[in-house]
């Protein structure tokens, strides 16, 4: 799901493995978002900035370009061979040639 700064969302709850993120609902669907980027924490609140809740499927040993670091939630915006892209956690990532 798309979202655009701006837009709407109501807050659910906060994920317990991924603390950073938040449960919101739009009238277009609902997903995962970084509570950083809502005015508001609870309730209903609008987007501060432009979010694509978006996570990529990979295989073991896929080989992961990062394009957007997100240290502070701990997942990365990746780009794949096959220029597929969206959220991957950092922890499930290894750097090539280590």
């Amino acid at each position: 799901m798309r979202l655009a700064a701006g837009d709407v969302v109501t807050v659910g709850r906060r994920d317990e493995d991924w603390p950073a993120f938040v449960f919101v609902t739009t009238e277009h669907g609902s997903g995962w978002v970084p509570s950083r980027h809502l005015s508001a924490e609870t309730g209903e609140a609008t987007l501060i900035t432009s979010y694509d809740t978006t996570e990529l499927a990979t295989s073991v040993g896929e080989t992961l370009e990062i394009v957007v670091r997100d240290d502070e939630s701990g997942w990365l915006w990746c780009r794949s061979d096959e220029w597929r892209e969206g959220w991957v956690p950092s922890r499930t990532l290894e750097r090539e040639g280590l």
